[in-house]
């Protein structure tokens, strides 16, 4: 298509968008709420969510059918129980103190990019937010996984019908590609980007405002005051889901010295292969093309990334842990490898800890998210004071906890904002209330300006006391 046949046919889906969320703009929260309750539900029965698991491995030969179907039958309904309390649909705040009354407003039409590694959960994620803060999604599928993301697009619009809601409220570029996403991203009104760093950058540079996702890396301490074999396979259960497809996946481990042997053998027994230091040179020359991780290792089993570096892993093994000293780009280890290969590192003094995560999250991953292992609770602390990381995952399975989960309070989502660290305007975990608009209708108060006592406080002598050459 031409640029201006590009712009043509966006414009058309734009159009039907916008009349459909006309007719939403007028619904109830009752009656929002039905819609994304009922498109959670019917794709979370487990003979569906199957179907659609297997239909995006087979087609992307990337992650693992049981993962892929947990995201419908567990974590979609699980967001959906956060979400379902939250006011959407007109005054969703009164403030009587302040005088203040907050109104929801919806954003309008969202651009909804939809990653390969993720084409049967997204769609389905930001169709139920979007609908529910009366928005209309269009998403713009990877070329790799249309076939899995138009599906389930086709099952909500069904979905719509059967509710007597206007079935453009969720449409999906049929032929997609780069240059219909960015098309895309300038006609709507808002963009909900997950993805690829180019096209995270693409929509934020697009004209429009956007929400954004950062790349992951996650790096988790372990220290010596843990149970190595319970911790390792946290270890595993993170680093193996859906073949390490996630952002949120353990990309390093930072050992304590004292139990690192000890900890390797715990990997080990939970299905670790530690590859040698000539296997780790033959790895490197696989895992990466041109700087970026080659799509050859994404997601694939450790079988076939083994016999593409020429190393023999035994058939029970379940991910492969390399050793690694620096961070960097002379260290390509230490970046994000969306494979089922994780660097482990040995450290001494807790500080050094500190500082490894840092320079591995400030080569790759800023602003994402690290780990730690620990009880104790100074620590804890000084990880969270100390790194720039939006969310710090402690004793907990870092690729199942980050994103929320029924064992800690983080909002469950399948978009993590990273901060400015990361490029990002958000640094929490990206939900609800991201997905529409608010007014704020403010009434008049009965009261006067304080005194400088009343605006400084304890601050105001030391203040005063400050001499400038004006008040000299």
């Amino acid at each position: 298509m031409s640029q201006s046949a590009d712009h043509i046919h966006i414009k058309d889906l734009v159009d039907r968008a916008r009349r459909a969320q006309a007719i939403l703009n007028g619904y109830s929260q009752e009656q929002v709420d039905l819609i994304a309750g009922a498109i959670v539900y019917h794709l979370s029965r487990p003979e569906l969510a199957t179907m659609i698991a297997e239909m995006a491995y087979d087609e992307t030969k990337m992650g693992l059918v049981e993962s892929k179907r947990a995201k419908l039958t567990h974590k979609m309904p699980a967001i959906f129980h956060d979400i379902r309390a939250e006011k959407t649909v007109g005054i969703i705040e009164r403030d009587e103190e302040n005088g203040i009354t907050t109104i929801a407003k919806p954003y309008g039409v969202i651009a909804a990019l939809v990653p390969s590694t993720n084409c049967e959960a997204t769609p389905i994620f930001k169709s139920v937010l979007g609908i529910r803060a009366r928005n209309a999604v269009i998403c713009a599928p990877h070329p790799a996984s249309k076939k899995t993301t138009i599906f389930v697009v086709d099952i909500i619009r069904q979905i719509l019908r059967a509710l007597n809601a206007p079935e453009d409220l969720v449409q999906c570029i049929a032929a997609p590609s780069k240059a219909l996403a960015a098309e895309l991203m300038a006609q709507c009104d808002v963009t909900m980007a997950t993805g690829s760093g180019d096209m995270v950058a693409a929509a934020y540079s697009s004209g429009k405002p956007a929400y954004g996702v950062g790349v992951g890396n996650a790096a988790v301490i372990i220290d010596e005051t843990i149970d190595l074999a319970e911790t390792a396979s946290k270890i595993r259960i993170g680093k193996t889901g859906d073949n390490a497809s996630g952002c949120s996946a353990e990309n390093s481990i930072i050992v304590q010295a004292s139990v690192y042997e000890g900890f390797l053998r715990a990997l080990e027994k939970e299905g670790a292969y530690i590859a040698t230091a000539e296997e780790k040179a033959r790895l490197q020359t696989v895992l990466w093309e041109n700087g970026h991780v080659s799509r050859k290792v994404v997601a694939r089993p450790v079988g076939e990334i083994a016999a593409l570096a020429g190393i023999d892993v035994p058939a029970d093994r379940k991910f492969i842990v390399v050793e690694e000293q620096g961070a960097g780009a002379d260290y390509p280890f230490s970046g994000e490898k969306l494979s089922l290969v994780l660097t482990c590192y040995k450290y001494d003094a807790f500080d050094d800890a500190i500082a490894l995560v840092n320079a591995i999250t400030g080569y790759s991953g800023a602003g994402h998210s690290c780990g730690i292992h620990s009880n104790d609770p100074e620590r804890i602390l000084k990880l969270g004071l100390e790194t720039k990381t939006s969310r710090v995952i402690v004793r907990q399975s870092h690729g199942v906890a980050n994103s929320g989960s029924w064992s800690n309070g983080l909002a469950k989502t399948f978009s993590l904002g990273c901060g400015s660290w990361g490029g990002n305007s958000v640094s929490e975990n990206v939900t609800q209330r991201h997905y529409y608009n608010t007014t704020r209708i403010a009434e008049p108060l009965d009261r006067s300006a304080p005194d400088d006592q009343a605006i400084y406080g304890p601050l105001l002598g030391k203040i005063a006391a400050v001499r400038i050459a004006a008040g000299a």
